[in-house]
């Protein structure tokens, strides 16, 4: 399934500034492999060391706060948004 990956700021060095791209999986868990794969280093910044979502990273597929539904097993059909979002934290 080809979908759109939005990214986020702070994470465009690793797309050579690039907001959007595409990837392609059946699943979140799928398309963040292939993003690794076509952006190494990108996938250290979502997933953790034991390979889940980071605490302070939401992440959406459509409108869809992943952690919420199938978490990275969230089916990701053909021409998806998935959005990439850090928490922002301050005073």
């Amino acid at each position: 399934m080809s979908v759109s990956v939005r990214i986020p700021t702070i994470l465009r060095t690793y797309t050579d500034g690039v907001a959007e791209v595409n990837s392609e999986g059946a699943t979140l868990r799928e398309v963040l492999q292939k993003l690794e794969a076509d952006f190494p280093g990108i996938g250290a910044r979502i997933l953790d060391e034991t390979g889940k979502i980071r605490r302070f990273v939401n992440v959406y597929v459509g409108e869809e706060d992943v952690r919420f539904v199938e978490g990275l097993d969230t089916v990701t059909p053909d021409g998806a948004q998935i959005s990439v979002i850090p928490a922002v934290a301050g005073g």
